[in-house]
């Protein structure tokens, strides 16, 4: 799957275990950038064996069918994660979204194409009812991201996840696999 926002060329694909390096130097240059909107990582976290590690559980989550682990992808290089976690099928067909992106691609584009490309996922071949996706309250980019892609907005979650050492009130939003898509989404 690939698109071309800001002229980028932006491509979803499942993770693979020879992902980790490039992964492992991501989230080292973007520590910081990331540090508040993430839990508290453990310092191997952040190490190439770390994300080998991750990505090993998270195919076995997603041989299961558990989830989707995704990399995305910009012109080629790794610039991301948007993980599609627990994947609930029958009656309820639901899923939670969690996604981040290298600092550098910010403002871009490349989120919004990201999370409409995973949609797809959820929508066209896991064949589910709902996505899911909680956002810090401040966290004004991420909601945007959201609204383009035709999230609602739900409720607030008082002291949801436990981000940047502390729980947080998260906004939750979602999106019905029969929700009209936003202008300009395919």
């Amino acid at each position: 799957m690939a698109e071309r926002p800001a002229g980028l060329r932006v491509e979803l694909r499942l993770v693979r275990p020879d992902d980790a390096a490039a992964l492992a130097a991501l989230l080292v240059r973007n520590r910081e950038a990331l540090a508040p909107w993430d839990p508290v990582r453990p310092a191997a976290y952040f190490t190439e064996a770390g994300q080998r590690r991750g990505i090993t559980e998270a195919l076995g989550h997603h041989a299961a069918g558990a989830s989707f682990p995704g990399l995305v992808l910009v012109d080629g290089r790794a610039a991301g994660r948007v993980n599609l976690n627990n994947v609930v099928h029958g009656a309820f067909r639901s899923t939670d979204l969690g996604y981040w992106l290298d600092a550098a691609v910010h403002g871009r584009g490349v989120a919004t194409t990201a999370v409409r490309a995973v949609l797809r996922v959820a929508f066209d071949e896991l064949g589910l009812h709902r996505v899911q996706a909680g956002t810090l309250v401040h966290n004004h980019a991420s909601r945007r991201v959201l609204a383009k892609n035709g999230f609602s907005e739900i409720g607030l979650a008082p002291r949801y996840l436990q981000i940047a050492g502390r729980w947080q009130d998260h906004v939750l939003h979602q999106r019905l696999a029969d929700d009209p898509e936003p202008r300009g989404a395919r």
